[in-house]
């Protein structure tokens, strides 16, 4: 076990320079733990960090103790061999297990409560089953629940000729039944889409629906989707473009002012270039919108948030990675300029990562902040093309309730890796004050840059995170807050993969 204690002070031309001290304690690891794991962070029970590791057909929580050191090794002897997917939603003393296995052509849903130290609290409860086709997708379900994990919903959608079929579970926190709907709707694979489906703390399923042009790239229509709790259908809201195209829509909830939040990047034609910011708020109360409209990018945005090419096609790899909300109604829409190439020049872009769902801060001044920026993917040498990952500059506007742009904030940054991007991008941590954006800033992935914004749109460079012992490499991007000045970050030695345990 490793602490060290590390004091810098940075001197910034024109940037407000922290002095702060950090922590960084080790885990160790066990032989099983190389970089072809599968893990999740679970988060901090009891005094301890819970840590899930997955390989082949093992699967355990390791239970760390304050000091990193490995308190209890839990097997999940429980889990079927053929368990396809884990989910886990934690309380202050317990968590839940959603999981779902294969046995013959049937797919099970289970669910099972377990306590701090890995062990079940109850036995698991079947929760649904799904009956496989020849060439069905065998990962079958999705889990989500909301801010406040009073509700939990465990749905599927399945596309059957021209229709899609949607099943819903909604559950309390005690994993009993409220409500089981089906719901069936006509739907083109090649032009329509479902965004993200968040669930809000009354139990309403809320979703984007998009459609797109035949032979179009963006698209033309937007529709806010919502569910009622104790309702079999969905409504359709449409939303007003206004003629302009959109892509790239970000869903969020706002479950303190009862608003749904949509944003996503516009343009004035298909194949065109990015013109700017798309934003719609929708108040559940009144049952209609409160904002819509857009924000144009100036071109000394474009000059800062692009180093080199066109100003037209500035914002063009740009994806929306966050929102975060703010108590009065407005919140903070982080972007970040992202793009692959593969060996045999197929350029990837408006890709994005998956979400987890968030944490609130009831005395901050931003109410709550999604703690994982991505999904770890274990490292493969069987690739059979090379991918090279382009991650570059964040670029952060502050967006008030009336749908206006308060300021902008670009904080630079130049990422590039070959087939492995687990090392790239960025994490957020939320003090309620400020908001720290943590990366990578050298090709070992050893030293982190930490740079805050404060509500005002000031900007602060804290003292680097590094590690000093040789070896340690940081996949920062996959960090967990774990208290309101802790985070475990990944991090990689000598092919294996331990935790590191920071307090800022």
């Amino acid at each position: 076990m490793k602490y060290l204690l590390l004091f810098f002070l940075c001197s910034v031309i024109a940037m407000p320079v922290s002095l702060s001290a950090q922590k960084i304690t080790y885990s160790d690891f066990e032989k099983d733990d190389g970089r072809d794991m599968n893990f999740e962070i679970i988060g901090k029970m009891n005094g301890n960090f819970l840590v899930y590791k997955n390989f082949r057909w093992k699967h355990k929580i390791s239970i760390f103790d304050n000091d990193m050191n490995t308190r209890e090794i839990a097997k999940l002897d429980f889990l079927p061999e053929k368990t396809l997917n884990v989910d886990f939603i934690t309380y202050p003393d317990y968590f839940y297990i959603i999981y779902q296995y294969q046995k013959r052509n049937m797919i099970h849903c289970m669910g099972v409560k377990m306590d701090g130290n890995g062990r079940k609290i109850s036995e698991p409860v079947e929760l649904d089953t799904t009956q496989l086709t020849i060439f069905s997708e065998n990962k079958i379900y999705s889990t989500i629940y909301s801010e406040d994990k009073q509700k939990i919903m465990v749905f599927k959608m399945q596309k059957k000729y021209d229709r899609m079929h949607i099943v819903t579970l909604l559950y309390d926190n005690h994993l009993q039944l409220l409500k089981k709907s089906r719901m069936a709707l006509t739907f083109n694979e090649r032009r329509d889409n479902f965004g993200d489906m968040l669930l809000d703390n009354e139990g309403n399923l809320v979703t984007s629906f998009t459609t797109t042009p035949p032979n179009r790239e963006y698209s033309n229509e937007l529709n806010l989707v919502t569910k009622a709790p104790l309702q079999d259908s969905l409504v359709f809201h449409p939303v007003n473009l206004d003629k302009f195209l959109i892509n790239d829509v970000k869903l969020k909830i706002d479950n303190l002012n009862s608003h749904y939040i949509l944003n996503a990047f516009f343009y004035k034609k298909n194949n065109g270039s990015v013109e700017g910011l798309f934003s719609y708020t929708w108040d559940r109360a009144t049952d209609k919108s409160v904002v819509s409209g857009q924000t144009v990018f100036s071109d000394s945005l474009r000059a800062e948030a692009r180093r080199d090419g066109r100003f037209s096609i500035a914002f063009d790899d740009f994806v929306i990675r966050q929102v975060i909300v703010r108590k009065d109604g407005g919140f903070l829409l982080v972007t970040e300029d992202f793009s692959s190439q593969t060996n045999n020049n197929n350029n990837l872009n408006r890709w994005n990562s998956l979400y987890s769902p968030y944490s609130l801060y009831p005395n901050s001044y931003y109410s709550y902040n999604p703690y994982y920026n991505s999904y770890y993917r274990p490292f493969t040498g069987f690739n059979y093309q090379n991918t090279r990952y382009y991650y570059s500059n964040i670029v952060v506007f502050s967006i008030n309730n009336k749908g206006i742009v308060d300021w902008k904030k670009v904080i630079h940054k130049d990422q590039v890796d070959d087939n492995d991007d687990n090392f790239l991008s960025y994490f957020t941590l939320n003090e309620g004050g400020e908001i720290h954006f943590l990366f990578n800033m050298d090709r070992k992935n050893q030293i982190i840059a930490d740079q805050s914004l404060l509500p005002d749109g000031t900007d602060k460079r804290n003292a680097t995170l590094k590690s000093e012992e040789r070896g340690y490499q940081f996949m920062t991007k996959l960090s967990k807050q774990v208290s309101a000045k802790e985070l475990l970050i990944p991090s990689l030695y000598r092919g294996n993969i331990c935790f590191a345990k920071v307090e800022l």
